[in-house]
């Protein structure tokens, strides 16, 4: 069915600017998770060729920094002309190794994009300032240079926008990279190597190094002290590991992490828009998504109404391989992802949840699971204090505004909350009392390259996108001088 696409895809690591066999030879198999099929076989890199990366990456730096801005921002310019030139290609890809709806791939490939053309537009925008210090006279010079060589590590559920958020940014900035995809979507990546290079990146700037030896890896290249910057998209977990290993050379860290996302829908919300918005924030992506609305508190007056028109939208759902026509929902990525779901889901019915769509696998070939929507999910379902990760709302009830600002801020987490409401001057107090870095108000999507992404808490240190995005790969030096 695209045997004549994955022909084409590079499957080596791309270092220097060129293509490089393992420098021991292993490699890793990718899966297509509609099928469970092995689709291709790809270079796993070792520590030896993590360090040649990030040599690549070092001696391209000083060139890279020294081009004009305008000069980089052409190069990210040209990027993204290329990548929607490519739009189709790229999207049919990310469907066959991820899974997702070819709809969803679709719709992620114009996100990546827009990413080169918004940093294109940034690299321009590295502005300094002179003052005068109050009490010495001496004038204050401050400029922001490339931080260094940065490393960035990318998740599978976004193989395209997550890279390309972190990419973007660095170039813009002047600073040369290393990227290491998710062992279980690494194709589009390397897909992505020939665009750039057609675009003018040069040689070194961006290397792509999968591997499933995952943590010696980055390991070795955070201990290396021409990296200096670290960026990271994944769960807490692991981002609590890397900011550990980060902290032995004190490489800047930039972290997106895990969501908890609350999704409130007060009893003067306009319904249709709140069930559109719900599809939206809970079925993006099939729900394999940080930004995922996680936990459902629907005011009493409108929980049945709202309830049943959810279940008619997730029942209606098509669900099969994301490449057929039609087809909103696809496979999760992998077995694991599948069988949390299924843990999740079994441990809300068995205590008390009331399924009122899917929640159950249809089993057979592929880590398929079905939209499903659980009411009176009780307070101690695992479901509630983790990542689902899959395409499951789960319901419950509140009275009052104090209630459900206390309810929805209960978490560890703190990266993404949305809220239905008419009231504008409600929305806008409950979204300043919640311990979160993005609100959705009235809307269930937040994600835009033109908007600070990142949470509070647990969920992250910094931000991607806009101009904080910049500012992560750069580092303020003050020049004090008299004149």
């Amino acid at each position: 069915m695209y045997e004549n696409l994955l022909a084409n895809v590079p499957t080596d690591l791309w270092i220097g600017g060129t293509w490089r066999k393992a420098s021991d030879g292993a490699r890793l198999d990718v899966i297509d998770p509609a099928t469970e099929n092995t689709i291709a076989s790809v270079a796993s890199a070792t520590v030896d060729d993590a360090k040649a990366a990030v040599d690549a990456a070092s001696a391209a730096m000083p060139g890279w920094a020294e081009k004009k801005p305008r000069e980089r921002g052409e190069i990210l310019r040209k990027a993204f002309e290329l990548i929607m030139r490519d739009a189709e290609r790229l999207a049919k890809l990310i469907t066959i190794e991820n899974g997702k709806a070819l709809s969803d791939s679709r719709g992620e490939v114009a996100y990546a994009a827009e990413f080169f053309r918004w940093n294109a537009e940034e690299a321009v925008r590295n502005l300094g300032s002179t003052s005068r210090a109050p009490s010495s006279g001496a004038r204050i010079l401050v400029q922001h240079k490339p931080a260094g060589v940065a490393v960035l590590v990318t998740p599978w559920n976004f193989p395209a926008a997550m890279a390309t958020r972190k990419i973007g940014p660095a170039l813009a900035a002047g600073c040369t990279v290393v990227l290491k995809p998710a062992s279980d979507t690494p194709l589009t990546m390397l897909a992505l190597m020939p665009i750039l290079e057609e675009a003018g990146v040069p040689a070194g700037c961006v290397n792509v190094i999968p591997s499933r030896s995952s943590g010696k890896v980055v390991s070795a290249m955070l201990h290396d002290p021409r990296v200096r910057v670290v960026s990271f998209t994944g769960s807490t977990e692991v981002g609590r590991k890397l900011l550990h290993e980060a902290a032995d050379n004190v490489v800047k860290p930039a972290m997106e992490l895990g969501g908890n996302a609350p999704f409130i829908v007060f009893d003067d919300a306009d319904i249709d828009a709140a069930i559109e918005g719900a599809m939206i924030a809970k079925m993006r992506n099939m729900g394999e998504a940080c930004t995922a609305a996680n936990r459902f508190y629907v005011h009493e007056k409108i929980h049945d109404e709202f309830a049943k028109r959810l279940t008619a939208k997730m029942g209606s759902l098509k669900m099969g391989n994301g490449l057929d026509d039609g087809v909103a929902l696809g496979p999760l990525v992998n077995k694991e992802g599948l069988d949390k779901v299924i843990e999740l889901v079994e441990d809300a019915v068995g205590k008390g949840a009331k399924v009122l769509t899917g929640g159950t696998a249809p089993g057979g070939k592929g880590y398929f699971y079905p939209a499903t929507v659980l009411a009176n999910v009780p307070d101690n379902a695992k479901m509630l204090n983790e990542e689902i990760f899959g395409p499951v709302a789960s319901l419950q009830t509140f009275k009052s505004d104090d209630e459900v600002i206390h309810r929805a801020n209960d978490t560890e987490y703190g990266l993404v909350a949305y809220l239905y409401t008419k009231d504008m001057s409600r929305g806008l107090r409950v979204s300043e009392r919640l311990d979160f870095g993005m609100i959705g108000l009235n809307r269930g999507l937040v994600s835009d390259p033109a908007a600070p992404f990142g949470g509070m808490k647990q969920s992250g240190i910094g931000r991607e996108g806009a101009h904080e995005g910049l500012m992560e790969f750069l580092e303020t030096q003050y020049i004090s001088v008299t004149w």
